[in-house]
Formats: structure tokens, C-alpha cells, sequence
């Protein structure tokens, strides 16, 4: 269990005991009041610079897959979202790519299209102009022409797994060559959003291009994107100090 999944899970279990003494009278008190448990201090995960991210593209074995690693990355897509793209769910004149569904991997194995993970996960995003040529070569050579032909699929026409595509894109590889070790396929994702937050993106606009209902997330690259924008101010004026200092001393 992850430490995200914890802190969501001592907080439900919180809130149904404070029921329990508060609204019931089950019990005389929350037994629940372990210091900092429902905090969600996961480790900081790594961010691509744009030319990062399309090397990678372009380090993919397979080809099929290197507009795959820049949609998800500029559109912000989860793994889920990507690969349930239809030919139908992206518009090359408009610049959009709309999410409709998903594709959920099942314990048993077996792969489910599903709605998405939340209300605010069905969404029109925008997408760069620079990734266009990249999309227009995929939809060209890899795709059916079918409305609801599925844009990302295995070399035998299977839904992509997880494993089979790095096995397939030989993303290990890819990422060893680069220096990269440890990036998850998610971290494409969390690029792209601190990308769309440091473009000045407002917590409204975060909230709609990443397909969450509440503030939090959209809050955390806000401040983050703030906290590197103070660095650089705290840094511009430490460099004017110098300067004065210099001057002054003639």
C-alpha cells in the first residue's frame, strides 16, 4: 500500500469513528489519533524538461509509441485514459483530444472499459501544436480508419498492458540511456502538469486539463510552480546584492 493510499484510508476510517462518538454515541472517543497519519508526505517525483520528454519519444523501439509518450505527457492523461483513445477522441483541426472512457486492468487480468475516475474526468483538453505532426503519423500509419478504432494499441492489435508496452517500447532501455532510472509512465502525466501550471494556468484551469473535481491537486503544482518562482526571485536579488556590493566599494 502506497502512502497516498494509507493517509485515504486513516481518514475515512477517522471520519467514520467521529461518527461513531459524535452522531451514534457508539463509542466515548476517536480512537484514531496517530500524529501526522493522514498526511500524504510522498517522495517528490521526478519532472522532464520538454527536451527530455521528446528524446524519450523518440527512444521508443517501437514507433507506435512515441506519440503515445507525448500525448500523455502535453495532455496530461493518465495510463488509463491514453490507451482508451479512439481515432473519434482526437480532432487534428481543433487541437483536442477528448476523454470519454477508460481501460482498467483488473486483478484477474482482465482489461474493462470503464468511465473515468471522476465527474470531472470526462474532458476536452487542448493539445500543443508541436505534437501535431507526431499524431497525424501515428493516425496515418497505425490506426484504422473507424471512428471507434481504438489510436494505441499492442503490435497484434491487443489493448496495450503496462508490461507489455515496456516490454515492447524497451522503456527500461530507454530510460538507462538517459539517466533516468526509476521514471514511471506516470510521471509523464506529472510533467505535463507542472508544465501547464509554471505556463501560469489558473487553479480552474489546472482543475479542468488534469480531470479532478477538488482543489488539492490542482493547489499542489500551484504552490510548487510558486515556490520555484521565489527561488529564482530570491537568486535575481541575491545577484543584485552582489552587485551594489561591488559598486559601492568602488
Amino acid at each position: 500500500m502506497s502512502v497516498s493510499t494509507a493517509a485515504k484510508a486513516y481518514r475515512l476510517l477517522r471520519a467514520v469513528l467521529m461518527t461513531a462518538v459524535e452522531e451514534d454515541k457508539l463509542i466515548a472517543r476517536n480512537p484514531c489519533r496517530i500524529k501526522g497519519a493522514d498526511n500524504e508526505h510522498t517522495p517528490e517525483r521526478p519532472v522532464l524538461t520538454v527536451a527530455q520528454v521528446f528524446e524519450l519519444a523518440d527512444r521508443m523501439a517501437d514507433r507506435r509509441f512515441k506519440a503515445l509518450v507525448l500525448l500523455a505527457t502535453f495532455a496530461s492523461l493518465r495510463w488509463g485514459e491514453v490507451i482508451a483513445l479512439r481515432r473519434s477522441s482526437i480532432d487534428l483541426d481543433t487541437r483536442t483530444v477528448q476523454v470519454r472512457e477508460q481501460l482498467v486492468e483488473l486483478d484477474g487480468g482482465e482489461i474493462r472499459l470503464s468511465p473515468p475516475k471522476s465527474r470531472a474526468g470526462k474532458r476536452t483538453i487542448s493539445i500543443p501544436s508541436a505534437i501535431i505532426p507526431a499524431l497525424t503519423e501515428h493516425l496515418s500509419t497505425y490506426v484504422d480508419q473507424a471512428d471507434y478504432a481504438f489510436v494505441f494499441l499492442g503490435k497484434r492489435g491487443a489493448f496495450l498492458r503496462g508490461g507489455n508496452f515496456r516490454r515492447e517500447a524497451k522503456w527500461s532501455e530507454a530510460l538507462k540511456e538517459m539517466g533516468l532510472q526509476g521514471l514511471h509512465f506516470h510521471d509523464l502525466r506529472h510533467t505535463g502538469n507542472t508544465l501547464a501550471a509554471q505556463s501560469g494556468a489558473s487553479l480552474a484551469d489546472l482543475k479542468a486539463r488534469m480531470g479532478h473535481d477538488s482543489d488539492r491537486a490542482a493547489l499542489i503544482y500551484q504552490h510548487a510552480t510558486r515556490d520555484a518562482d521565489q527561488r529564482i526571485a530570491d537568486a535575481l536579488s541575491a545577484r543584485v546584492q552582489a552587485e551594489q556590493q561591488k559598486i559601492a566599494k568602488g
